[in-house]
């Protein structure tokens, strides 16, 4: 039940989102080339490269190894589905998160193994292959597919799409609701144990989300909009595809799972304090200019 809907929910939510975008993205990316190079290379590389070291730095604490390969795997996993939907509601650009996210989708095919390579080098782990195929199916069908046929609708039945818009995404947010509310009901007694006995993981994990907001505020230009917008693509991971791996390659250690929802949870705790500073920016609008 909990697999069905999370499909129908992210299909829903990509779709949506495609259906109300604009279709400027394309014109940004041609005027500024060199940002949205410097974000994917941040969310696919510098990230999982940050949380390298500070796994490698955990090694002298008392941390579980559930707790470090579910923050390595969120490291691994770029380009949340809910990006576009964050970025929309707290004042950031919806279409530069959508080309991007999608952008990082299609590196995240050569990325992923790429890193998950390294990973395994350094810590020398074996059994741990995570397959371009396994990632290429993952984000196209669930992310990259529906936003594609929200766009399509809309360049083809503007008006339509303009109508559906508003309900669509009344009902995907419905659905995003009814799915925390259903995650929660199902793991809430297994995640407060795990958090319970694996405290330490906090303050680890947001650490490692305050790297990811930081690498994509500095590589942003000083509009706050625009670093909102990847802030929010570096540090939002996509918890679907290191769900994924976790069940393909830590299926006798559950406790990753749920290191890895407690890194979701963290990921929204601590990027409070840095949204609402944004919004404060935007609200308060540019400096004066000096005479």
């Amino acid at each position: 039940m909990v697999q069905l809907l999370t499909k129908v929910t992210l299909f829903a939510l990509m779709f949506a989102l495609g259906l109300g975008l604009q279709g400027t993205a394309l014109q940004q990316w041609r005027q500024r080339p060199a940002l949205f190079l410097r974000v994917l290379i941040g969310t696919c590389l510098l990230v999982p490269l940050a949380a390298l070291v500070l796994i490698k730095f955990s090694l002298a604490l008392p941390v579980s190894p559930p707790v470090r390969f579910g923050i390595a795997l969120m490291a691994l996993s770029p380009s949340a589905p809910l990006t576009l939907h964050k970025a929309g509601r707290k004042g950031g650009n919806r279409e530069m998160a959508a080309l991007l996210q999608v952008l990082a989708a299609i590196a995240a095919i050569v990325t992923i193994p790429l890193m998950a390579d390294l990973f395994r080098e350094v810590f020398a782990v074996s059994g741990w292959d995570l397959a371009h195929a396994d990632v290429a199916l993952q984000v196209l069908v669930s992310q990259v597919l529906p936003l594609l046929l929200g766009l399509g609708l809309r360049r083809c039945f503007p008006a339509m799409a303009a109508r559906l818009v508003g309900p669509l995404n009344k009902v995907a947010d419905g659905l995003l609701l009814l799915l925390v509310l259903v995650i929660l009901g199902f793991t809430l007694p297994a995640l407060s144990a795990f958090l319970a006995g694996n405290l330490i993981a906090l303050p680890l994990m947001a650490v490692m989300v305050a790297l990811c907001l930081a690498i994509g505020w500095l590589l942003a230009g000083p509009e706050p909009a625009e670093s909102t917008t990847t802030a929010l693509v570096t540090s939002m991971r996509n918890p679907g595809l290191a769900l994924l791996f976790a069940s393909i390659h830590a299926e006798g250690i559950p406790a990753v799972k749920l290191a890895i929802l407690s890194y979701v949870l963290v990921t929204v705790i601590v990027s409070i304090p840095f949204l609402m500073a944004q919004q404060r920016r935007l609200r308060s609008g540019p400096p004066a200019a000096e005479s």
